[in-house]
């Protein structure tokens, strides 16, 4: 698998996009568990709530019990410190519904932070360095070859990706050239495809 460029100029702007959209995806990532902390933070203060509230159903609760125990009026006094243990759990069943919403809000903007500018990433850079590398593995398999064989599967290659205007001015009429086996049109056209994936010529394979 050919990962990068001969030529340095090509290699050195591969590297540099490559590297460019680590930092990218890094970047979003940590931003992303950032904003999720800090959104979840906020939602400490449901834990908050739900606690005290908690605690005031508990300690009504035990009033009302001791209340009970009154003579005559035990049953008239649990009566409000029932009510106010009430209020308690409302107010920590609130407290814990507002800690689970912050949660999930907390989990779903970390993963749209995350995911959007990756995606956008992946869909931009990741096409085009996986179709570099798929025909810059296959230029270099073209090496392989003899000579002329190796030539015109390069010059081959260049028919289909090269402008036409570069075509042109390599021969008026580039496509019968090749078929009629021209080895200069060839040569150049197995050049052509060669700079334009910054590579070097192959090595000829050893006898």
């Amino acid at each position: 698998m050919k990962l990068y460029a001969d030529r340095p100029a090509r290699r050195c702007l591969q590297f540099l996009a490559d590297l460019l959209a680590l930092l990218w995806i890094v970047f979003w990532v940590k931003a992303a568990l950032a904003l999720h902390d800090a959104v979840a933070a906020a939602g400490a203060s449901g834990t908050t709530i739900a606690g005290v509230g908690d605690a005031v159903d508990e300690r009504m609760a035990e009033a009302a019990e001791a209340a009970r125990g009154v003579p005559l009026a035990g049953d008239a006094l649990a009566v409000p410190l029932n009510g106010v243990g009430d209020a308690g759990a409302s107010l920590g069943d609130a407290g814990r519904s507002l800690h689970e919403s912050v949660a999930s809000s907390a989990l779903v903007l970390g993963w749209m932070t995350a995911l959007l500018p990756v995606i956008v990433a992946l869909g931009t850079w990741l096409p085009a360095r996986l179709r570099w590398i798929r025909q810059a593995s296959a230029a270099r398999d073209a090496g392989k070859l003899s000579g002329p064989a190796r030539e015109r599967v390069l010059a081959l290659r260049a028919l289909a990706s090269v402008s036409p205007a570069r075509l042109a001015a390599v021969h008026e009429d580039p496509v019968q050239a090749w078929h009629t086996d021209d080895r200069a049109a060839v040569q150049a056209l197995a050049g052509l495809e060669l700079r334009r994936l910054g590579l070097r010529p192959p090595r000829p394979p050893k006898a």
